[in-house]
């Protein structure tokens, strides 16, 4: 598409102030630990399965040594240890704790070199789970391929994952390429992965390992029924952010939202717990495969999509280096934004197309994920249909990665099959009337969409600054995003936060970093 003239100084002065950003959290980060952090550790140990009250294992073994003052080892060193005192396993040791005949802190210390190589070879092993769904998701790529992009993505969330299978699998039949299962609601609140497949879920499914394992089965199923790979989207946000990024890792999920911000100012989880575990979960998801979508579009059902555009910019560039922080790659970047400003405005749809094209040439290897009208859908579904035209027609214009598709009736009740058939039947219809029409006009120099697009590149780099300047935890607390305003000792989930021991170590952090970008 003929480029936007964008000022780029200033976008490289804005990369250059989120990094800042991204390595001044960085430093707590590698200073702390979090409940959730070491569960990911055990998950990914293979450390599975529930107690006799139905609390998960890793949650009873985390729970023994966080209570005992002991996390700051970071729960490696204690398994570690106890595989050397032991013979044990790491399963055979959570069922010892999880039946009261193990207390690990009660064990002899054996010596810390020691220990880290008994649980760096035990952790090699398990890494060989998720090198195999890396490998299993290559090899349906090769096979079947996939549809073109914008991959179109639609939702499924009766609550039970049996009805969602029914779903997800006439939703891939009828031309969809990714399925995001929704979470119940307040799933990111619970300070646990419940167990199972339990299927009482209330506005969405509970994310659990087995309802991951049973939906990969179904798109696989339909997915070499259609010839195409059918990618499967859940959540690792909330106060398990890196269990549930292990979970996926181990059961081939494709599609993670995963911001660093999101859980903050619209859970109202403790910052620093958030920005820890975000972290860990994209470490585990860039070694994965994963794309990671971000939130940004949720700033824009708060705060005004003309006026505070250039807030969902400045988080882009934030998740960006928060990202490779984490070794994950640019390719893996689903940064977000969406088409919500209000229909009524002259002129919004040139705005909405300044925005997606700016993204698109500040971020271009990014398959950016695109988010549909939501906050001025009406129960006109009529109206609705077409604001969801517009908005495809942008994401085909400015070649968006993630179209997360509209409903017209989005505003009136939870989409029907048939809804969904009109939203997929909507997008193909533009994409390919419109399939290279992004390529084949040029945007005026000077006028409306440029104008606007550097009005929005230069606010960014001026918040960018100030945030660099006063650092990511008083911003928050400033409300400058969102228009939410969040306490750094406030929220849920800081009991879980711990400062590091000189001792403490994460396996899998250098095992799924090594010989990657740290860019």
């Amino acid at each position: 598409m003929g480029k936007l003239n964008l000022d780029q100084s200033v976008i490289d002065k804005s990369r250059a102030s989120a990094r800042a950003i991204a390595e001044q959290v960085q430093e707590f980060i590698d200073t702390h630990t979090t409940v959730s952090t070491e569960r990911a550790v055990l998950r990914l140990l293979g450390i599975d399965g529930q107690d006799d009250a139905e609390v998960p294992m890793p949650n009873v073994v985390v729970e023994q040594i966080h209570e005992a003052g002991e996390l700051n080892k970071g729960i490696s060193y204690w398994i570690g240890n106890a595989m050397i005192e032991t013979g044990m396993k790491p399963q055979e040791i959570a069922e010892e704790v999880a039946a009261g005949t193990l207390n690990l802190v009660d064990l002899p210390r054996h010596d810390l070199s020691e220990i880290q190589n008994v649980v760096m070879s035990e952790a090699k092993e398990r890494m060989k789970v998720v090198d195999n769904t890396v490998a299993k998701r290559n090899e349906y790529l090769e096979t079947l391929g996939e549809g073109p992009r914008p991959y179109l993505y639609v939702i499924v969330a009766t609550g039970n994952i049996y009805e969602d299978i029914v779903q997800a699998k006439a939703a891939a039949l009828q031309g969809a390429d990714i399925i995001a299962v929704i979470r119940t609601t307040g799933q990111s609140l619970l300070d646990f992965v419940p167990y199972s497949a339990p299927t009482g879920g209330f506005g969405g499914t509970y994310a659990t390992q087995e309802n991951f394992r049973l939906m990969r089965a179904a798109l696989d199923e339909v997915g070499e029924k259609v010839g195409r790979y059918i990618r499967l989207c859940n959540y690792c946000s909330g106060l398990c952010m890196p269990e549930i990024a292990a979970m996926g890792a181990m059961e081939r999920l494709d599609v993670m939202l995963n911001d660093a911000l999101y859980g903050i100012l619209f859970r109202d989880i403790n910052m620093q717990r958030t920005l820890v575990d975000q972290y860990f979960s994209r470490v585990i998801n860039g070694y994965a495969g994963v794309i990671i979508n971000t939130g940004e579009d949720n700033y824009l059902t708060t705060a005004d999509a003309v006026e505070e555009a250039h807030t969902v910019l400045s988080s882009q560039y934030m998740n960006e280096q928060f990202a490779l922080m984490a070794a994950l790659p640019e390719e893996q970047m689903g940064l977000g934004h969406c088409f919500e400003m209000d229909p009524d405005t002259t002129n919004g749809f040139l705005y909405e197309l300044a925005q997606a094209q700016m993204a698109r040439q500040i971020f271009p290897k990014a398959p950016l994920k695109y988010m549909p009208p939501t906050k001025f859908m009406t129960g006109n579904i009529m109206k609705g249909h077409v604001q969801d035209a517009l908005f495809n027609a942008v994401s085909i214009m400015t070649h968006q990665g993630l179209q997360l598709l509209g409903m017209m009736t989005e505003a009136v009740h939870t989409p029907h099959l048939q809804d969904r058939y009109l939203a997929i039947e909507n997008a193909q219809y533009v994409f390919n009337n419109m399939k290279d029409f992004g390529d084949d006009i040029e945007f005026k120099k000077g006028g409306i969409m440029e104008t606007r697009a550097n009005e929005v590149v230069e606010k960014a780099q001026v918040l960018l600054e100030e945030i660099e300047a006063e650092g990511i935890f008083k911003t928050i607390e400033e409300g400058k995003f969102g228009g939410v305003k969040r306490s750094r000792t406030g929220g849920k989930g800081l009991e879980g936060v711990v400062e590091r021991a000189e001792e403490y170590f994460n396996p899998f952090i250098p095992l799924m970093t090594e010989g990657r970008e740290l860019v």
